[in-house]
C-alpha cells in the first residue's frame, strides 16, 4: 500500500514541477524529483532484501526522503514556484507516506519514531 501511494506520490511531483523555471531543472527540480523517487525505491529496495534489518534499514531511507521532499516543496512554496494550495495537497500525500512509513517500521521493530 505504501509502495503504491509512493509511486503515485512521485507521479504527482513530476507533473508539478513540469511548472518550474526552466532554470531550476538542474537544481531544486533535480532534488525534489530524486528525493521523491527514493520513497518507492527504497520501499522496493527493502522488500528485496532478505532480513527484516535491511528492511528496516531500507523504510528508514524512504522517511528520510519523504522529509527531504517536504523541506523542498516548502522551499518551493516560499519562493513562488508552487502556490499554498498545491504545497497542501502534495504535504497531505506525503504525511499518509510518512504515517505509514512511521506505522510499518513499528509494525517491523516494535519501536518507531512517532
Amino acid at each position: 500500500m505504501v509502495w503504491q501511494q509512493a509511486i503515485l506520490f512521485t507521479t504527482e511531483i513530476y507533473k508539478l514541477t513540469r511548472t518550474f523555471p526552466r532554470e531550476e531543472i538542474y537544481g531544486l527540480v533535480s532534488q525534489i524529483r530524486r528525493a521523491a523517487v527514493s520513497i518507492p525505491s527504497n520501499i522496493a529496495e527493502g522488500y528485496g532484501r532478505s532480513t527484516n534489518t535491511d528492511l528496516v534499514h531500507f523504510l528508514y531511507m524512504a522517511l528520510g526522503s519523504s522529509n527531504e521532499v517536504d523541506t523542498q516543496l516548502v522551499i518551493a512554496m516560499n519562493i513562488g514556484y508552487i502556490t499554498r494550495e498545491q504545497y497542501k495537497a502534495m504535504d497531505t500525500i506525503n504525511a499518509e507516506i510518512n504515517a505509514m512509513l512511521r506505522a510499518l517500521i513499528k509494525t517491523r521493530t516494535g519501536y518507531g519514531q512517532t
